[in-house]
């Protein structure tokens, strides 16, 4: 590993950083304290610090040495998850019911560290904006960032984010062009037929017959509308119905979670799910609501800055690696959303050993610290490699 010294001697702090923010973790646009230690690390980094955009994200500006137009973003999430953790080393959560089980804690330590180890040295000629994000576990704050006007107040010639990945060894790159994760959709169907007497059936309109139907069928849009070659996930994972044994109720409800990488698919898919309600409708004599909400876009990489990031990870990890053909990944992520503002690329960086290999979301997760330099250190190479002095 091509660790900067200097960021290695910051490896420390910056796990204090990481440990406290996993102490307090706060949901989505609730980082209030997350984003305060943020903006106060930045300027004393001696950046230029702006606040509350995307309500409670943050930019920390840095410019480099010379007068290069030049300018680069990267971009670390800060939100934590709303569940119960269930470590009990001394700097676990200390807010019931909320917990970094994410890593974000992580994204966060890893951004400040390489923002102190770039104002220290200020070996680059342009300008970095640090973004710090909130609101990613389904708040949409990258999509409240840009809207925000992100890329208007902070032009970026291409912004950079990773991920961490207990899945791969620690301190491997994974990376790809083209769509990366999945653009993420919920469908909430609402079959209505009448209830009555379990005991008199014909009596009534039975939604849970339907509803079942509409299950089956459901299961037959990937298998034969989606071509073999393309990527699609449509998974029911909600199924409501029914108060007593001896009652056929009103209504049955399903909800599905449906991922795809192309906007084709994803319209083929949304389609279907309205043609299959409205078959199952007038076959069963029920009415099907449908409240298809589309939620983040698919993540998909741009060809020069993928090989951009490529490129500086493997300087920092060695070129062994670095996977620039990794598989597609059918979880979601709102970095697309800068994504498809700016130019740019995202990123997994591995953090599996043998004492960090619970999955993301897992209530007994925790960031593993040992890659915190590696991260920090790859933005740092990314930075200097893209704007280097003359």
């Amino acid at each position: 590993m091509a660790i900067y010294n200097r960021i290695a001697e910051i490896h420390d702090e910056m796990q204090v950083w990481r440990r406290d923010i996993h102490q307090h973790p706060e949901l989505c646009f609730e980082e209030q304290r997350t984003a305060e230690i943020v903006a106060e690390k930045l300027r004393s980094f001696g950046l230029e610090v702006h606040e509350g955009i995307g309500v409670t994200g943050v930019v920390g500006v840095l410019k480099g040495q010379g007068d290069s137009t030049r300018s680069i973003g990267i971009r670390a999430d800060m939100d934590a998850l709303p569940m119960q953790e269930l470590n009990d080393f001394d700097y676990k959560s200390t807010i019931d019911g909320k917990m970094h089980a994410c890593g974000h804690d992580g994204h966060t330590a890893i951004l400040l560290g390489a923002a102190k180890y770039l104002a220290e040295s200020r070996n680059f000629d342009g300008t970095v904006n640090f973004i710090f994000q909130p609101a990613e576990e389904g708040g949409g704050g990258g999509d409240a960032m840009v809207k925000d006007g992100l890329f208007d107040r902070f032009p970026c010639d291409g912004v950079y984010g990773l991920h961490n990945q207990p899945g791969m060894p620690r301190g491997t790159v994974n990376i790809r062009s083209g769509p990366l994760m999945a653009s993420a959709d919920t469908a909430v169907l609402t079959v209505k037929g009448k209830g009555g007497h379990a005991g008199y059936p014909h009596l009534t309109i039975d939604p849970i017959a339907a509803a079942v139907q509409l299950h089956v069928a459901m299961q037959t849009i990937v298998a034969r509308n989606v071509g073999p070659v393309d990527n699609a996930v449509v998974s029911v994972t909600m199924f409501e119905a029914g108060t007593g044994s001896n009652i056929i109720p009103q209504e049955a409800k399903l909800t599905a979670s449906i991922r795809t990488l192309t906007a084709e698919v994803r319209d083929l898919v949304e389609n279907r799910v309205r043609d299959i309600c409205k078959g199952i409708a007038q076959t069963h004599g029920v009415e099907i609501d449908v409240d298809y909400a589309r939620g983040y876009p698919s993540t998909v990489n741009h060809e020069k800055e993928t090989y951009i990031a490529a490129k500086a990870a493997a300087e920092v990890v060695g070129p062994a690696n670095v996977d620039t053909d990794t598989p597609v990944r059918m979880g979601s992520e709102d970095f697309a959303y800068m994504l498809q503002a700016c130019p740019g690329a995202y990123m997994f960086l591995g953090t599996q050993d043998d004492t960090h290999f619970h999955s993301v979301h897992h209530p007994e997760y925790d960031f593993n610290d040992e890659v915190l330099s590696i991260g920090a250190s790859l933005w740092a190479k990314l930075v200097e490699q893209q704007m280097p002095r003359s």
